[in-house]
């Protein structure tokens, strides 16, 4: 791989990986039932919406996850994968392809909850009760992750330290486990590294 390879892969995939982020943000947003109305969730339904739409139309919601945006941003992800392997030369099966999307995809989901949580712990500590858009998503998106952590772990004193354990659950799901399963199916290290 040549310079301007790498150079185009990086652009490439800069700008896919950004629109991956706005897909899988749409799911994410109405997985915790974040706030329609907010500025931030009208610009990621505006997005998404020219590609979801006609997926909506063949696949229906089940369970009430919005499954199309689901499988929209697995299937970018494995375009973004096939776009790297055809420069890298390395043979692989459509099925290899989406197990890595899968893979990818569950990676920038737990990202996201990642950065929601920091833009959380941040604004609580710098400008609490903020009503920006940003906060009030961030707060939204990392209320049901810390949930679970705020019932085993007691408030001390008005210091809530269960960020710090959804953090570590995150960092070891992150570190340790998804690299042995990237192992486990064969994906080459640099669709790990991308992702």
């Amino acid at each position: 791989m040549n310079a301007l390879s790498g150079a185009m892969i990086f652009v490439v995939q800069t700008l896919v990986s950004l629109y991956l982020v706005i897909v899988l943000l749409r799911f994410v947003l109405q997985l915790v039932k974040a706030d329609f109305y907010n500025p931030l969730s009208q610009f990621a339904v505006r997005a998404t919406q020219p590609l979801l739409k006609p997926l909506r139309r063949i696949i229906p919601s089940i369970g009430g996850l919005d499954t199309s945006s689901l499988l929209l941003s697995v299937a970018i992800q494995a375009l973004l994968m096939a776009f790297v392997m055809m420069f890298v030369l390395y043979s692989y099966s459509p099925l290899q392809l989406v197990i890595w999307a899968i893979i990818g995809v569950t990676s920038l989901f737990l990202k996201i909850f990642w950065v929601a949580m920091i833009v959380m712990v941040i604004v609580s500590w710098v400008a609490p009760n903020s009503h920006n858009p940003a906060a009030e998503l961030a707060y939204q998106i990392s209320e049901p992750v810390l949930a679970p952590f705020r019932k085993l772990i007691p408030n001390l004193g008005g210091l809530d330290i269960s960020p710090i354990f959804a953090f570590l659950a995150i960092q070891v799901i992150q570190s340790y486990a998804m690299p042995v399963l990237a192992e486990y199916v064969g994906m080459p290290e640099i669709l790990w590294r991308m992702i």
